[in-house]
């Protein structure tokens, strides 16, 4: 079974490639809050509309001190296309070796149609500004996830 965060659990260090091409790190986001989300694969039709109801509510949650980072085991060049793509104004980071992936729960077995099959577990996290898991969210839907942490984190 995958290890789950909870909260006052310390959020798992990263560095991880961006893309565009420069090296993002957690720790870049020290001394504020940031929505951390894991999803499957860019371009697909949950994962886009994840994405876009983040861009579409990023400035709300920028003015209320939240950073957006999204995380996904695509290649950078992949992630450059859905940033072009989808007008997307966060990081997405490439977690190709799902190495982040698994130190933050979120990959492992899954339902998918049915049957059990090892992939990216949907998940969001908020870190607050001392780097600690304020809330971990396994198994998010895609649609509609992002006004239901809106309303979580009174957005």
């Amino acid at each position: 079974m995958t290890n789950r965060l909870s909260p006052g659990d310390d959020a798992p260090e990263f560095r991880l490639p961006s893309s565009d091409g420069s090296d993002v790190s957690l720790s870049d986001f020290r001394g504020r809050r940031v929505v951390v989300y894991f999803y499957p694969a860019a371009g697909t039709p949950g994962c886009t509309k994840q994405a876009c109801d983040f861009r579409d509510n990023l400035a709300e949650l920028n003015d209320a001190g939240f950073a957006v980072v999204g995380i996904s085991p695509d290649k950078p060049a992949k992630l450059a296309k859905f940033v072009a793509d989808e007008g997307l104004t966060f990081p997405l980071l490439s977690d190709e070796n799902r190495e982040v992936l698994n130190a933050w729960g979120a990959f492992g077995e899954k339902q998918n149609y049915g049957r059990t099959i090892m992939g990216v577990i949907r998940s969001t996290f908020i870190v607050d500004a001392d780097g600690k898991i304020e809330k971990a969210m396994y198994n998010v839907r895609a649609t509609g996830h992002v006004a239901k942490l809106r309303k979580d984190l009174k957005v």
